[in-house]
């Protein structure tokens, strides 16, 4: 999958995720996409590493799965970090 795909991907993930997990951000609409594009690339090394499966084509059931789930670790992971840092 090109560069391109990855970031439509990557997008998409991050709106699903953050359609899945609502809540106000602090980034806004701009820090999602990017959550969602990193999510992507995270959720391939997970896909890699936990079930020996990699990111297939951009129209694979799998693809879109494993990137979702790494966009929902890492929307996890940055509400916790920012909740922590704006409550201080």
């Amino acid at each position: 999958m090109g560069i391109l795909g990855w970031i439509v991907l990557g997008l998409l993930a991050g709106a699903i995720a953050k359609a899945i997990m609502p809540g106000k951000d602090p980034g806004g609409i701009i820090i999602t996409m990017l959550i969602g594009i990193v999510g992507a690339i995270l959720g391939g090394f997970i896909g890699s590493a936990v079930f020996g499966t990699d990111l297939g084509s951009f129209f694979e059931i799998r693809t879109w799965l494993l990137a979702i789930v790494g966009s929902l670790i890492l929307l996890g992971i940055y509400r916790l970090v920012t909740g922590r840092r704006t409550h201080a």
